[in-house]
């Protein structure tokens, strides 16, 4: 399994995913701004995975503060300016931030290295919550069939194991005989350089194929599910996660095959009513008008760059957390679900 972020005696090791497949490097941050430049940059990306980042961003923080008390909220607020949309991010830092207030009085060594270790224990669990999201959700993958997933939801988009590409897993690990279609994932490509890479590594049988290639197969009989990630579940049960997710799952319910969405509870945001409150990110539309800084279209031709989109609930089967599975999610089953 790949090594997506680490804690050590250097500062934060991560896996420099801009740079995959070609090169496997890894990179060390060692103040939190480095931390916060890493998820800002996709370094590091994937809602669980940049919320591991956050964490351990502020416990690099705590570290090396000379006067952590002036300094902490500027630390916390730093990392949380990075990226709107992946609610994991804000999940850890208010988790650190309890943390913090909870050891007032205690001596400034005493916080550090319980800062140190609520970090390393986030990480902890975020491979455990993956690995029970797996097993939930691999009784629900069709025997025999293809499943098409889009964008990264595996090891690297996680602290390891991962969710959409977990639950695959899991059911590969259960003995079903099934095999993977990845959308590329335009246009930061985290399909084609990602996601077939980690099968691939698995020995799990992948094809890539272009986002706009999906509703084709969809239409054959051939793939038995869509299993995707998410950035953010709202309380609703509204999802929102890299963008052409909806139009997926518009096309999987035009076609009968359910559309399952696989994320830890951290993902579910019960504070947020519906998915049209969630903000949107949008990124440099460069990352449309060329590809390795070669200009791929006209000079003077505009683009607009939003990376995610909102699926209304109404249109997913069922959302896989490791406190298991709601089927047809709405409000009501959300909150019989994430009580509190």
């Amino acid at each position: 399994m790949v090594e997506t972020i680490q804690w050590t005696s250097d500062g934060v090791v991560m896996i420099d995913q801009t740079r995959l497949p070609r090169e496997e490097v890894y990179v060390t941050c060692r103040d939190y701004r480095e931390v916060a430049d890493a998820i800002r940059t996709m370094v590091i990306r994937g809602a669980p995975a940049i919320g591991v980042a956050a964490a351990m961003g502020v416990a690099l923080g705590a570290l090396r503060s000379t006067n952590l008390d002036a300094e902490f909220d500027t630390i916390c607020d730093t990392l949380a300016r990075t990226r709107p949309t992946a609610v994991n991010l804000f999940w850890a830092i208010d988790r650190m931030k309890r943390v913090y207030r909870s050891l007032q009085g205690c001596s400034v060594e005493t916080i550090r290295e319980r800062l140190v270790a609520e970090a390393i224990e986030i990480r902890r669990e975020d491979i455990a919550i993956n690995e029970a999201i797996g097993r939930h959700g691999a009784e629900l993958i069709p025997d025999g069939k293809t499943v098409l997933t889009h964008c990264n939801a595996g090891a690297l988009a996680t602290a390891g194991y991962g969710t959409a590409l977990g639950v695959i897993r899991a059911a590969v690990a259960a003995g079903k005989k099934i095999d993977v279609f990845a959308d590329e994932t335009r246009p930061f490509l985290q399909g084609a350089r990602l996601t077939v890479w980690e099968l691939m590594r698995d020995g799990i049988p992948a094809t890539l194929i272009t986002d706009n290639m999906a509703g084709h197969f969809l239409k054959t009989g051939r793939i038995g599910c869509v299993v995707v990630g998410a950035d953010r579940i709202a309380a609703n049960g509204d999802v929102a996660n890299k963008i052409g997710t909806y139009q997926l799952a518009i096309a999987a319910k035009h076609h009968g095959l359910k559309f399952m969405v696989v994320a830890p509870s951290s993902t579910v945001d019960m504070d947020t009513a519906s998915g049209d409150l969630i903000e949107i990110e949008e990124r440099d539309a460069a990352e449309l008008l060329a590809f390795r800084g070669e200009r791929t279209v006209a000079e003077g031709v505009r683009a607009w760059n939003p990376v995610f989109d909102v699926t209304p609930h109404a249109l997913i089967d069922a959302i896989v957390t490791e406190k298991g599975v709601v089927e047809r999610p709405d409000a009501a089953r959300m909150r019989a679900a994430f009580p509190g």
